[in-house]
């Protein structure tokens, strides 16, 4: 039998499942070989992102039990053990990236998780301490221009009445495996912790751009040139709001804000199609469910469907799960506007979602495993 030239067979492998490629690494130290080159890595990840496929939700519950949930098959659950020991009770998502999960526990240790390939790494140690209260805010993601995946962690100390802030600002680089410290932040955060969101190789987080404003803004930090600025929301979007989100969303910044109009409960949708262009902010959806309880809900949007017609979202009652309000997700059709449920069987009554892409993006092989 002919052998197929080299292209065809990686236009092919490119195709298939991190799990069906994994089985196929076995197969022969060519195949082995041929997966495991970096450039079918990025191959194979480019194709998932551009297809919308092998993504997964991963579901957040208790903070130390993690479910993954097939995108395309709603039907298909998988429990995910993580690697980091039963003595870490409350691991957070801090991010998400092309298949790598960073987590963060109650001591501010940092680790890596690849749960495709079930590979995983302890971050260095990073001492950034502070005697007075501080706060600490985490963003994970890719840097195109260096080929590399960067973390940051940024920690602010408060005084008494908000007279004194001291911050410092680190960068985490997984290919040199070490942290080296970024100029100051320009700005003042005042929640305990709080994790930032990546659009247009950037991450992003609402801040205060004075210890006195009751205003939050969107700042930016560039992860090639590793700059912050601010970014302008589009007007009037958080006069009349019980509360809002920001993340990314098809690979754009997406700010939901939610509200009480007359009887309806109001979700706003913004997406900002030109990044850093105010004037780009435009409303896609506008959806009102009088039947929602505006003291308890949250509405939040988590992904585009396959063909782009439809969007998932998030419905969670955060303060009110009992009986029979139950965290559930929706789809909301962009073309009629219905809202049909979800129904995804064998998930908790409670947890948060994080969005995942399965890939063979691998860790620092020299580092702490």
């Amino acid at each position: 039998m002919a052998r197929l030239p080299h292209e065809v067979t990686s236009d092919i492998l490119c195709r298939l499942s991190v799990k069906d490629l994994l089985r196929f690494r076995s197969v022969s130290k060519p195949w082995c070989s041929s997966i495991d080159d970096p450039y079918f890595i990025k191959l194979h990840l480019s194709h998932s992102l551009k297809t919308n496929t092998n993504h997964s939700l991963i579901l957040s519950h208790w903070e130390d039990h993690f479910i993954s949930v097939d995108y395309d098959l709603f039907e298909t659950t998988q429990r995910l053990n993580h690697p980091f020991g039963e003595q870490r009770k409350t691991l957070q998502i801090l991010g998400s990236c092309n298949g790598l999960l960073a987590l963060v526990d109650d001591k501010d240790g940092i680790f890596l998780w690849n749960p495709s390939t079930r590979k995983s790494q302890v971050l260095p140690f990073n001492e950034i301490g502070f005697s007075l209260p501080s706060s600490t805010y985490y963003g994970f993601g890719y840097d195109s221009i260096s080929d590399d995946y960067k973390l940051v962690r940024m920690v602010q100390s408060h005084g008494n009445n908000d007279e004194y802030f001291h911050s410092e600002a680190k960068v985490y680089s997984l290919r040199s495996n070490c942290w080296r410290r970024i100029k100051d932040v320009c700005f003042y955060h005042k929640f305990s912790r709080e994790f930032g969101f990546l659009a247009n190789n950037a991450l992003h987080w609402m801040v205060f751009k004075t210890p006195q404003s009751r205003n939050q803004e969107l700042v930016g930090f560039d992860l090639g040139s590793e700059e912050f600025r601010f970014l302008e929301l589009p007007d009037g979007c958080l006069d009349q709001i019980l509360r809002f989100h920001i993340k990314a969303m098809g690979g754009d910044i997406c700010l939901t804000s939610s509200y009480r109009e007359s009887n309806n409960f109001v979700v706003d949708v913004w997406i900002m199609k030109e990044y850093g262009v105010k004037q780009s902010w435009f409303k896609l959806i506008s959806w009102k469910e009088p039947y929602f309880m505006p003291c308890s809900i949250v509405a939040l949007p988590v992904a585009f469907s396959k063909d782009g017609d439809e969007v998932l979202f998030f419905i969670g009652y955060k303060w009110f799960n009992w009986g029979r309000w139950i965290d559930s997700f929706v789809w909301y059709d962009l073309g009629s506007q219905v809202v049909e449920d979800a129904v995804i069987r064998g998930i908790p009554t409670s947890f948060d979602v994080t969005l995942y892409v399965d890939s063979l993006v691998p860790l620092n092989s020299n580092a702490q495993q």
